[in-house]
């Protein structure tokens, strides 16, 4: 495991980070010295753009007064905090912070991207990727579906007594979501992550009568 502190924010890296996005860059398929190279500045990518994300929710909530911390672990991560209680729109607006900083990084690299100067393919295959991840993991984030970013705006929007909604909604979505990627990418990869979150929505949702 991999720790270090960045802006005074203690960061865990935990190997199945590494493995995970490995599988997601192609790694079962990098069977070249170049293919390889273009997984690790995957990899350094992925990174990249989802530290950017968790700092954006750790450092909205010390913002707030929160101690935070990040934990980047299989298929993503998480920015813990403690120490307060926050109110519903600070609540919304630490978990918007993440996919919003993401987004600012994804596009400012996209118009910067025509305007540098000739460089190693790899540096532009590095700097594309980087805006790859950044805007689509935002956006799946900002799907209105539990546990993801949107999901949780949702229900800080819509509060605890209306969590039956948000449930249904989490349900709904999840499973358009992972039906649409299955005809358009032929991955099962999204489709089962969504299948997962419609089942526990609906779980959560039979707590709820």
């Amino acid at each position: 495991m991999i720790r270090f502190s960045i802006f005074g924010i203690p960061v865990q890296v935990h190997p199945f980070f590494w493995i995970t996005l490995a599988i997601i860059g192609g790694a079962l398929g990098a069977n070249s010295p170049e293919a390889l190279l273009r997984l690790g500045l995957f990899l350094l990518a992925g990174f990249i753009s989802l530290l950017v994300h968790e700092l954006g929710h750790a450092l909205t909530a010390r913002k707030f007064g929160a101690r935070s911390e990040i934990v980047l672990q299989a298929f993503g991560g998480y920015a813990a905090y403690s120490g307060v209680r926050l109110t519903r729109p600070q609540s919304f607006a630490v978990t918007a912070a993440g996919p919003a900083v993401q987004i600012v990084l994804g596009f400012a690299l996209l118009q910067i991207l025509p305007f540098l100067p000739d460089m190693n393919p790899n540096m532009r295959y590095f700097l594309t990727i980087l805006v790859w991840v950044s805007l689509v993991w935002a956006i799946l984030n900002l799907l209105p579906v539990l546990p993801l970013d949107g999901g949780q705006m949702l229900n800080s929007i819509l509060g605890p007594h209306r969590i039956r909604i948000t449930l249904w909604t989490s349900i709904l979505v999840a499973v358009a979501a992972g039906l649409l990627a299955l005809l358009l990418t032929r991955s099962i990869l999204l489709p089962v992550f969504m299948g997962m979150f419609a089942w526990q929505a609906w779980q959560a949702l039979r707590q709820h009568p």
